[in-house]
């Protein structure tokens, strides 16, 4: 593999308001995607931080280091063009929903499931308008039609760049009901990650702290904060 990076150009960032949305120029040189296609957002806060990761950038450029840039090249490049794809692919974690599959035993992990996941159930409920069934065990129940597709014309309304940023709250917690209540704020972002994360929490408590798994979740949580702080940028 090569180990060619690109080197900066620029002296200055900037951002600037055009047709449908907000460009980041560099020397008044406006910023394209990786398919070449113009990098214009939504609101001048998000480009504000994308222009701040060009600005922040030294002798050569690190594209793990620009989150933003990367989720809005995504939401332009493939989302944009994918849109229903990527929202039907969403919509279906619903009838597995991670929440909704709970342990039989030990009693104490089956408490702390309930205690700590029906609240956000019920907050779907009431603020999404559908209520989704538990079942024990993990083998795979069909949930209610009518509260699927209640969540899925959800989804579908999102924006590309909002759709960006729910793919990873999805994707990253395993539930679509967590992502949705990342992205309306039913409680703070590292709050619904440690919700996804409360069986494998249990058996750190049992077993002990692996070391890899955690550096894993760890990066997984970051992603997951970021894909919120996207989300509120659309």
């Amino acid at each position: 593999m090569s180990g060619w990076a690109q080197k900066r150009f620029w002296k200055q960032v900037s951002v600037a308001e055009t047709d449908g949305g907000f460009a980041v120029e560099l020397d008044g040189r406006r910023v394209k995607t990786p398919a070449k296609a113009p990098l214009v957002v939504p609101t001048r806060e998000m480009g504000e931080a994308i222009a701040a990761e060009w600005a922040a950038q030294s002798e050569s450029v690190d594209p793990w280091s620009m989150p933003c840039t990367r989720s809005a090249n995504a939401a332009i490049d493939k989302v944009t063009h994918q849109h229903r794809e990527v929202a039907a692919m969403l919509a279906e974690y619903g009838d597995s929903d991670l929440l909704c599959y709970r342990a039989g035993a030990p009693a104490e992990l089956t408490l702390r499931q309930a205690q700590e996941w029906d609240p956000v159930l019920d907050w779907a409920a009431e603020a999404l308008g559908a209520r989704l069934q538990l079942r024990e065990g993990v083998l795979h129940q069909p949930q209610d039609t009518a509260a699927l597709a209640v969540l899925a014309e959800r989804v579908h309304a999102l924006t590309p760049f909002q759709l960006a940023a729910f793919h990873d709250l999805v994707g990253i917690s395993g539930s679509l009901i967590l992502g949705f209540a990342a992205a309306q704020g039913w409680r703070s972002a590292d709050a619904i990650w440690q919700l996804s994360r409360l069986d494998e929490r249990w058996q750190e408590e049992q077993w002990g702290v692996d070391e890899e798994a955690q550096a894993a979740a760890a990066v997984k949580r970051q992603e997951f904060l970021h894909a919120k702080r996207f989300f509120d940028f659309s």
